[in-house]
């Protein structure tokens, strides 16, 4: 690849012209793809994730430093991570399906209900919103952590950082022994 060339992707990107897109896409879509197939060894996926990646790019372009390395190996970087991303979110709603066969969830019976835990709604109220949110979003919607995350528009850290604060809340409340 030319430095003219590889010049002209980035003034164009920079530029938000369309045409540095495209030949972005001409120059190293096929190889970007290539990277994303290597790591995802899937099809679709490493479509999705040259997609991603390509926004990325288009978005991140004024964090691109030439001094710092080609401009091929920064776009190499973000396809390989995004794909490692990518991989690490499949495998981890996979491993959060709940398995209703083997749950115990629906067999608690009336004595694993405690009575003074009915009115949870009345004290969730009692807390901040954006701890209502994060709590209602988890427990009564049934949503992952990661869900919540993008359901709400929240950085993960943020949203577990919530559940830990609003839980330690709704325990003042229901054991206040614990202030102690």
């Amino acid at each position: 690849m030319s430095k003219l060339l590889e010049r002209t992707i980035i003034d164009h990107l920079k530029n938000r012209d369309e045409q540095g897109m495209n030949l972005l896409y001409d120059h190293y879509g096929d190889t970007l793809f290539g990277v994303a197939m290597k790591i995802t060894k899937d099809e679709d996926l490493a479509k999705d994730v040259l997609q991603l990646s390509l926004m990325k790019i288009w978005d991140k372009i004024e964090t691109y430093n030439p001094e710092k390395s080609k401009l091929f190996t920064w776009m190499f970087r973000i396809t390989r991570n995004t794909a490692i991303d990518k991989i690490r979110s499949i495998s981890l709603k996979t491993d959060q399906e709940i398995q209703i066969e083997v749950s115990d969830v629906y067999n608690l019976g009336v004595q694993g209900v405690n009575p003074e835990h009915m009115d949870i709604k009345k004290h969730l109220n009692t807390l901040e919103d954006k701890y209502v949110e994060v709590l209602e979003a988890l427990f009564f919607k049934g949503m992952t952590q990661q869900e919540a995350s993008e359901e709400l528009n929240i950085p993960l850290g943020t949203i577990k950082s919530r559940l830990k604060i609003g839980l330690r809340e709704l325990r003042k409340i229901f054991d206040p022994a614990t202030l102690s």
